[in-house]
């Protein structure tokens, strides 16, 4: 069972029009916190929070280069001016700390471990807060599905090993958060997944055949993200 011993405060919000979640976990002892995947459009709402919970950011951290929506990594730098960006190693994109597989992320006297988990993009990154028994896992893993993987590097084949290899293999009764829901739910299990996810339930096969057929449409708002968030989600002026 999860230790009381470095208590955990967390809340799951939500951006309507992209269906985003964005997490905000601080350590109950020193107050010390981190953002996974806020939306550029809600920072003023996770200030305004971050400040009614008397938390102070370190982090503001990506799952992935996002193609739906701008990061608020950048705008959150600039109202505070201690907080650094984290992005996986090989996403390609600006970023002031990265991680690779098996490295933490420490704030207050909990501690994220990454777990790379490509396949929807490269530098995809899933989050494992072992003392508290969960994971953040970003697109690789959705409730009962999965992220697109038809562009930006994406790979059926890899996202499978990355789903199989890097998320399932935690213990079963682990809590999973992904960073999109887009039919009213919040939160998983690892057990759940392994049981009901329609797409990763398959073998691998039937899995590359499913996410090859999917036929779906870019999403409405690549052509300013993707961009915006290969720079941190802030693009810098041209200079005069």
């Amino acid at each position: 069972m999860s230790s009381v011993k470095n208590p955990l405060i967390l809340r799951q919000l939500f951006h309507k029009e992209t269906s985003t979640y964005t997490y905000l976990l601080a350590c109950g002892n020193t107050k010390e916190a981190v953002l996974i995947d806020p939306v550029l459009d809600c920072v003023e709402r996770d200030l305004k929070l971050l400040q009614e919970l008397g938390v102070h950011l370190v982090y503001g951290m990506n799952t992935h280069v996002h193609a739906d929506h701008i990061t608020g990594t950048g705008k959150l730098k600039e109202a505070l001016p201690d907080c650094k960006s984290v992005l996986g190693s090989k996403s390609g994109a600006r970023a002031d700390v990265y991680v690779a597989q098996d490295e933490n992320v420490k704030f207050g006297n909990l501690a994220l471990e990454c777990r790379s988990t490509p396949g929807h993009t490269n530098g995809c990154t899933t989050y494992v807060l072992h003392e508290h028994e969960m994971a953040f896992t970003g697109d690789a893993l959705l409730i009962r599905g999965c992220g697109r993987t038809d562009f930006q590097q994406g790979s059926p084949s890899v996202l499978f090993e990355s789903v199989h290899s890097q998320i399932f293999s935690l213990p079963k009764h682990y809590k999973l958060y992904p960073a999109h829901d887009y039919k009213g739910f919040s939160v998983t299990t690892v057990e759940e997944e392994l049981t009901h996810n329609t797409r990763l339930t398959k073998t691998k096969e039937e899995f590359i055949k499913i996410m090859d057929n999917l036929n779906l449409p870019y999403p409405k708002r690549l052509d300013e993200s993707l961009p915006a968030n290969l720079m941190c989600g802030v693009t810098d002026p041209v200079p005069s």
